[in-house]
């Protein structure tokens, strides 16, 4: 401990932290530069974007440090967790820290940040983040004067501007990948992407784009389920194909399955796609809000988060619906408790039903069902996917498809049961998910990169209407469910685009 006792100056500190941060961080960083270029001039561009990062990180920690002394001492304190944390995140999970990671991050709950909180994750805190936070508040410092410090924040923006000049012919590369490059370094990936996630959010407009007045067309009675699920990727469905038989009780269910893709590859903005009348950064009336304002009866059933603001008097969580029905909530057959006598009490004509459940979300698959359908066997049962064996996580995975085959074609049940209304039931999923293939796993990885895995979702639909069809070779989006609820209901309305609508009336 003597040796900490020592006072050491600012600029040798600073040093020492941006060093340290090069090692224990950035490993994902360097295999990725060094995957995408080659040669001579490769090297060049390896080493530039080292000095370049070593300089900036001693920049800020020096300025941190001088301005803040204790508190700067705090910040870089949490700056090493979260790197820390981050780092566990990419190198677990091969996640990109982009603006869209971070809105997920902010837009999650404790509950789903549990299920990832594992011993090698504690591992990588202690080791990595809070053993170097007990250095940073231990080690005496040498401030030094105002001089020396304009002299070596100078001194390091010389040294960016002439790595940054030395490299003009390699911009055109590092530009390409920018967004995969500054994903991962630390701590600019969160830091910089927080304040453009917030920013952007600030930007949007909050408060909805209120839709033309609609119209109820008629006075018959209907009600739709629309089931909307969570990470349910199509390739593993049987309905599709998927050799596994996975969805034994809905390919005796008459329903169809459609061919469809994701507009996102995380919760909130597949749910928003899925609630919204067409693709917009916007904040339009959805569609809950919608039908209400119309007269529709409207109710949110709901073990999930993440969709746009809902202005409807029966919102249901799992936890408030284990209260009213005495029933445990731990799986999310929870939420069709009580649904059959809620339809038939209900006297409005037309009612929609939104079931929002989380049955296939990673990471530990093996906790989202019963056991009684843990019918493929091992599973894997860590939180830690990469050290996961692929055939024990697709078992898991497997199981959590078969328990969302139940969840719907109990749902089917619930309606046959209820003659008296003319009902359809649609479920479709937020997203896909990959499960390690290309070392990928869960979702939220850019469209742009996206695996098949992450956009490949199942639509599938089912109603009691023989008078009604529905073309299976239709390709559909999310965006159909829109107006394909307006045709069922009887909806009229300016907005309605038939080429979005996946009913087609029987002459």
């Amino acid at each position: 401990m003597k040796l900490f006792r020592r006072n050491i100056s600012l600029n040798v500190f600073s040093l020492i932290l941006s060093v340290y941060t090069l090692i224990a961080y950035h490993f994902p960083f360097y295999k990725e530069v060094i995957a995408g270029v080659g040669g001579l001039n490769g090297i060049l561009i390896f080493l530039s974007l080292i000095a370049l990062m070593l300089t900036l990180n001693y920049m800020i920690y020096y300025l941190v440090l001088f301005m803040g002394r204790i508190i700067g001492k705090c910040v870089i304190g949490f700056l090493f967790i979260a790197n820390a944390i981050s780092f566990y995140f990419i190198s677990s999970y091969e996640v990109l820290i982009t603006s869209k990671m971070m809105g997920n991050v902010f837009n999650t709950r404790y509950s789903e940040v549990s299920g990832f909180i594992s011993w090698e994750m504690l591992f990588y805190i202690v080791v990595l983040g809070v053993i170097p936070c007990i250095y940073v508040f231990i080690q005496k410092i040498g401030y030094g004067n105002c001089k020396r410090f304009l002299t070596n924040i100078g001194i390091s923006l010389g040294i960016c501007l002439i790595v940054a000049f030395a490299n003009m012919t390699n911009w055109p590369w590092i530009d390409r990948n920018a967004t995969t490059l500054g994903s991962l370094l630390m701590p600019w990936s969160y830091t910089i992407n927080t304040i453009r996630w917030h920013s952007s959010e600030s930007k949007k407009n909050r408060k909805e784009i209120i839709l033309p007045d609609a119209t109820v067309g008629s006075d018959s009675k209907e009600v739709c389920v629309l089931i909307i699920g969570e990470s349910a990727r199509r390739k593993n469905f049987s309905l599709y194909g998927y050799e596994r038989c996975t969805n034994p009780l809905l390919e005796r269910d008459s329903v169809t399955a459609l061919m469809a893709e994701s507009a996102a590859t995380y919760t909130t903005a597949g749910v928003k796609a899925i609630l919204e009348h067409k693709p917009s950064d916007k904040l339009y009336e959805i569609l809950p809000n919608y039908l209400h304002r119309c007269g529709v009866n409207v109710s949110w059933r709901t073990s999930n988060w993440g969709e746009p603001p809902v202005h409807i008097p029966t919102y249901l969580t799992a936890k408030k619906l284990s209260g009213m029905f005495n029933q445990e909530k731990k799986y999310d057959e929870i939420l069709l408790a009580g649904l059959e006598d809620f339809i038939r009490d209900c006297n409005n004509d037309k009612m929609l039903i939104i079931i929002h459940t989380s049955t296939s979300h990673g990471p530990a698959y093996n906790k989202k069902y019963p056991s009684s359908f843990e019918m493929f066997k091992p599973v894997s049962n860590t939180v830690e996917m990469s050290k996961a064996k692929y055939e024990e996580l697709v078992n898991a995975y497997d199981n959590t498809i078969l328990y969302t085959d139940w969840l719907v074609h109990s749902t089917i049940e619930i309606l046959q049961k209820i003659p008296e209304r003319r009902s359809c039931m649609i479920f479709v999923s937020d997203h896909g998910e990959s499960l390690g293939e290309n070392n990928l796993y869960m979702h939220g990885v850019p469209m742009s990169v996206a695996p098949k895995e992450q956009t490949e979702i199942p639509f599938i639909v089912w109603t009691s209407d023989k008078s009604i069809s529905i073309n299976p070779e239709i390709k559909a989006s999310q965006y159909h469910i829109f107006h394909s609820i307006l045709h069922f209901l009887d909806i009229k309305s300016p907005i309605y685009n038939p080429e979005l609508d996946i009913f087609q009336n029987n002459s």
